[in-house]
């Protein structure tokens, strides 16, 4: 088995990339392992200087990669202008593809388990003459119910984007990166939506208003028109480091001096939490063969996980919401 290359794609964040990329560099199969960095250029002169910051942190972990040889190598492609998250990951995934089989996806605050590559790889192998696979993921939503899945992972319709993976045929075959709605929406029909948005609990079609769309729903989108499965890990492999703040998501600080000491508190955490939010785990995770189908009950607890998109309201946030709906 060879080691599956790694991309990873960064902005502004010098902090999480460094967490990041210390985290994939304490895996088992990380000396194997080729990493292409792709770096986002800035939108103006602020966010080039944050941008500077993690350019800088880049070539000291590629000096310490050629001293140590923590990775096989390390591949720094620095964007000269700001593509934006869609583009980078989009043209990031076809550079890669086109010099290697298949691919693993991390973005700058995904922090890996030290057997994530282990899991990939594995799932790689076993699955690489079953086209029906489309997607590997270290990551689950799934946290009640999860005791009832048989075995260490399971099959969804649904595309984890946090520390994933993909073969070069089926991208290649499958992936389109649409331009509007109706061109993403083309031929499907309204059990296929309801399908594809777990019954409405999943409302991921309302990003095609988005522009650009976001690739992860083209991704999935693809997926199912293939009739394509995602194999999936019944414990999570990689944390989101970065749910407060980043190219989609956004953040307020509560900044609180306790005891002499500054604490930055994101206001999100006062009125919300994020249910799939675990430590990714420590020790190996087995990957077996399965036959590639849906279970019914499975895909029940992959809808309920996402509803509200795993968030789950303090006692101040379902305040907050009821006002909110009295207000209309």
């Amino acid at each position: 088995m060879s080691a599956s290359p790694v991309a990873l794609f960064v902005y502004n964040r010098a902090d999480n990339t460094r967490h990041t990329l210390e985290a994939l560099m304490a895996n088992t199969l990380a000396p194997q392992t080729e990493v292409y960095v792709f770096s986002d250029g800035g939108r103006d002169d602020a966010s080039w200087a944050l941008v500077g910051e993690v350019r800088r942190l880049l070539r000291e972990v590629e000096a310490r990669v050629r001293a140590t040889h923590a990775l096989r190598a390390l591949h720094i492609i620095e964007r000269p202008v700001n593509y934006y998250l869609e583009r980078n990951v989009i043209e990031g995934i076809a550079y890669v593809l086109e010099r290697h089989p298949t691919i693993i996806v991390l973005e700058d605050d995904i922090v890996t388990s030290p057997y994530f590559l282990d899991y990939m790889n594995t799932a790689f192998d076993i699955y690489r003459d079953e086209p029906r696979v489309m997607h590997v993921s270290g990551f689950t939503r799934v946290v009640r119910g999860a005791e009832s899945i048989v075995g260490n992972t399971y099959f969804t319709r649904f595309m984890a984007g946090w520390g994933w993976g993909t073969w070069a045929d089926r991208w290649h075959k499958h992936f389109r990166h649409y331009t509007s709605r109706a061109e993403a929406l083309s031929g499907l029909t309204p059990a296929d939506i309801s399908t594809i948005e777990y019954g409405g609990r999943f409302h991921c079609l309302q990003h095609l208003d988005h522009d650009p769309i976001p690739w992860d729903v083209c991704w999935l989108i693809a997926i199912y028109r293939a009739e394509g499965l995602c194999l999936t890990p019944t414990q999570t492999l990689v944390r989101n480091i970065g749910l407060d703040a980043g190219t989609h998501f956004s953040a307020l600080d509560l900044r609180l001096n306790i005891c002499g000491r500054s604490l930055n508190i994101p206001l999100s955490r006062l009125i919300q939490s994020y249910e799939f939010d675990l430590p990714p785990r420590q020790l190996p995770l087995p990957v077996t063969y399965a036959r590639p189908q849906l279970d019914a009950a499975t895909e029940e607890a992959v809808g309920e996980a996402l509803r509200d998109w795993g968030i789950r309201y303090t006692p101040l946030g379902k305040l907050l919401r009821r006002v909110k709906h009295r207000l209309g």
